[in-house]
């Protein structure tokens, strides 16, 4: 029988890890504007831009460049694929991987598993970045999961869960602000929203597709 009444449904190690994103969320949210959050932001416009690149790759388009700025935009340059598959793939693909990865940091196996995805990711865009923010993102973060690494496998700093978690509730967050930043609150004309209302058929505004996303 569902268990509706919901008892005995938290142990106290999940307690501890609902508390821990509640924790992450208010401290992300508390110093959203501070230059702290930056790095942060710009791997979250990263896997964005990363999503699109994916979802070209996927549907036999071709890549042939990225980049990420310091005001926290972002491009990829695609030719061919699906294009109707293709502009969403930024703002759900973002919000998937905020997903992975809070799923991953659950376990110390997939959480090593999503540190060096992650690292490798970066290393392949490395090569195909177009600018020097990128490039920059790429190397920084890097050198940063390798110390985390050291430092969960070689000292009792074990922060590697942690800093995967993060990672993820960063991108969960981002991901929906992005959406609102773009098509609500200034209503950016090139977003990937009105871009995809603009090919599709249906009668639908760019603000009602980032809903929708």
């Amino acid at each position: 029988m569902p268990n509706w009444e919901l008892k005995n449904c938290c142990e106290r190690d999940q307690v501890s890890f609902l508390v821990t994103i509640a924790i992450f969320s208010v401290v992300i949210l508390a110093l959203w504007r501070t230059f702290i959050m930056t790095p942060f932001k710009l791997i979250t416009v990263f896997l964005h831009e990363a999503s699109h690149a994916i979802a070209c790759k996927l549907t036999c388009g071709q890549v042939e460049g990225m980049q990420v700025h310091a005001n926290e935009g972002g491009v990829t340059q695609t030719r061919g694929g699906v294009y109707w598959l293709i502009l969403p793939a930024g703002y759900l693909g973002s919000s998937f991987w905020g997903m992975a990865l809070v799923l991953a940091s659950t376990n110390l196996i997939t959480a090593r598993i999503a540190a060096g995805g992650l690292a490798v990711a970066l290393l392949i865009v490395l090569f195909i970045a177009q600018n020097w923010t990128l490039r920059g993102l790429c190397i920084g973060f890097i050198i940063f999961l390798a110390v985390v690494w050291v430092l969960q496998e070689k000292t009792t700093v074990r922060i590697l869960r942690y800093v995967i978690l993060f990672i993820g509730v960063m991108n969960s967050l981002f991901s929906v602000y992005d959406i609102y930043d773009d098509l609500i609150s200034r209503r950016v004309h090139t977003s990937d929203a009105e871009k995809f209302a603009e090919i599709c058929p249906c009668p639908c505004t760019g603000v009602g597709w980032g809903v929708i996303w």
